[in-house]
């Protein structure tokens, strides 16, 4: 019996879980791959922070596939795409806990999806150490934050 990525699961669950304590929970997700539909003059490195808020992201939907939600920027509305394997972290931006993923090799699985190396992603709880660089995101300087894996 093979399962189906528990990544949208545990995407859902953070979310629920930062919103449930009044934190404002970002999305960072990988620019890289064609599917992903963001603002490109927000994007850095190849990788964008979008605020998923309710106030600030609306019709927000995580399911299997990807995660959309529609949002302003600039006064313009926009629509926002991104496939669940383009995500990389979703955490609460005042004190950086949520969990992190690692960036998915969208080149290295077969198109059927039936490649014997086949897993989910394995996602990594955001340490404590990782928060004070989440913590240090100014949008006078527009340094994005980065979230490290501490073993």
């Amino acid at each position: 019996m093979e399962f189906t990525s528990n990544k949208p699961y545990l995407l859902r669950a953070i979310y629920d879980w930062v919103v449930d304590n009044e934190a404002t929970p970002h999305i960072l997700i990988s620019a890289l791959n064609q599917k992903v539909d963001v603002p490109q003059q927000f994007v850095e490195d190849g990788k964008i922070i979008l605020n998923v808020s309710p106030s600030a992201a609306s019709n927000l939907l995580i399911d299997n596939d990807g995660v959309s939600f529609s949002a302003r920027f600039g006064g313009k509305p926009f629509t926002i795409y991104s496939p669940i394997s383009s995500v990389l972290a979703l955490y609460a931006s005042e004190t950086g806990e949520g969990m992190s993923f690692e960036e998915e090799d969208l080149d290295a699985t077969p198109p059927d999806g039936d490649g014997p190396d086949d897993k989910p992603p394995s996602p990594k709880s955001v340490p404590n150490s990782s928060v004070s660089s989440l913590k240090q995101v100014s949008r006078k300087t527009k340094k994005r934050p980065t979230l490290k894996v501490v073993k």
